[in-house]
């Protein structure tokens, strides 16, 4: 439960001013579809995070603990500064129209993500816990809870959300997870 809990946490706060979260806007200013946008940034996060999270059960295989967790508190602190690092819109993000808001949708999140603080994060977070399925389904909410308000009230939270503020909290929020991780 711990996983799950820190998992969606994490990533959701993380995710506020996120590029994802630009691009969320700009799916649904230009398709002002919100549900295929929805459910493509869902199946596009589970392959992501899944694909993610694999990776870092496999590396705590293979790594000492006491090494692993020496790692993984660096790269929460890594993750602190790169949570400090506003994010900017992609052109990455385009992807031809003709396939439907869905595919588009889909395509475009799995891209964004690829590198992103959050992929880095299921990383390090299943690398953390041997809870791979809660660690994924945690990421996966915390993407949700950042992105469907956003898609679903885009003018209004565009205009309301302090993203310099919510940058900050989740960089201490990385710094926490690395301290806790040095001190377990």
């Amino acid at each position: 439960m711990e996983a799950l809990l820190v998992s969606t946490g994490i990533v959701a706060i993380a995710e506020i001013g996120d590029k994802t979260q630009l691009l969320s806007l700009v799916l649904v200013a230009r398709y002002r579809r919100p549900l295929p946008i929805i459910f493509g940034i869902l199946f596009a996060t589970l392959l992501n995070h899944g694909l993610a999270g694999a990776l870092g059960a496999w590396i705590r295989s293979l790594l000492a603990p006491e090494t692993l967790r020496w790692i993984l508190a660096l790269s929460f602190f890594a993750m602190a500064a790169w949570a400090l690092r506003p994010d900017r819109p992609d052109e990455r993000t385009r992807f031809g129209e003709r396939y439907g808001v869905f595919a588009v949708t889909l395509v475009a999140f799995f891209l964004v993500e690829i590198g992103d603080k959050t992929q880095i994060a299921t990383i390090a977070l299943a690398a953390r816990y041997d809870a791979l399925f809660a660690v994924v389904l945690g990421t996966t909410a915390g993407m949700l809870l950042a992105n469907a308000p956003v898609v679903l009230l885009a003018d209004r939270v565009a205009a309301k959300v302090p993203y310099r503020l919510i940058r900050y909290i989740a960089a201490g929020l990385f710094l926490l997870s690395g301290a806790l991780t040095l001190l377990a």
